[in-house]
């Protein structure tokens, strides 16, 4: 027998994670987070800090959110049950206020950062949402920016379309089958650590957002690119 000799250790950087596709939650990241809207609200109506967070955490799965971002309410209904919910903890909330909150200024960093991504990578969008044409009760920022943001990604699932809602898995491996991709090949980024924990166990590099600078720092990082 002659002399062992160890097999040559792969390269390093051929170990190294080769990403095919990056996922986007889009309110909180590509726009101001929601929850700023919330806060300055609660304190105009007199109302606790973080009431609004404390409500949509409550039951979050068939509360009134859930049930409208899965279509199963319209507005009308989204309102009678939210307000229900409020008053149920004590406090009368205006729901279409509520809802008007959700409006946020988009981020043009996070824009120019997507269309860097796109040269390389698959990029998607993976949204808790709501359908509805009551401009007034929702106001979503001007539509015509927003979809020129949406209209970038090559799979958008909406839970709003689909039935389904983060943070439920099968919403997460609908997008990347769609894709065609492994979970390993994949960054996901959105502004609720609740909403982070399913993809990274289903494989996914996933980013945590609490501001645009960091979001687009922490993402550089990880594809190895700058996206400034």
């Amino acid at each position: 027998m002659g002399p062992f000799s160890w097999p040559a250790c792969a390269p390093i950087e051929s170990l190294a994670v080769t990403f095919r596709a990056v996922l986007f939650d889009f309110g909180g990241v590509f726009t101001t987070s929601p929850f700023e809207a919330f806060t300055r609200y609660e304190a105009a109506a007199g109302l606790p800090t973080d009431l609004i967070r404390t409500i949509n955490a409550t039951n979050s799965d068939t509360n009134a959110w859930a049930k409208f971002e899965r279509s199963e309410v319209d507005v009308e209904g989204f309102v009678e049950l939210f307000d229900a919910e409020a008053l149920a903890l004590g406090h009368v909330v205006d729901g279409r206020r509520v809802l008007a909150c959700l409006k946020g200024d988009l981020r043009p960093a996070m824009v120019t950062a997507l269309d860097i991504i796109a040269r390389d990578h698959m990029v998607g969008c993976i949204t808790n949402n709501v359908a509805t044409n009551d401009d007034e009760a929702f106001p979503s920022g001007p539509k015509t920016e927003v979809a020129a943001v949406m209209d970038r990604f090559e799979v958008i699932i909406e839970s709003s379309k689909v039935g389904l809602r983060k943070p439920d898995p099968e919403i997460y491996q609908l997008a990347l089958d769609r894709l065609s991709v492994k979970a390993e090949e994949a960054v996901y980024l959105d502004d609720l650590g609740i909403n982070c924990k399913p993809a990274a166990a289903l494989g996914m590099t996933a980013i945590k957002v609490t501001s645009g600078d960091q979001a687009i720092d922490e993402l550089s990082t990880t594809l190895g690119i700058p996206l400034r």
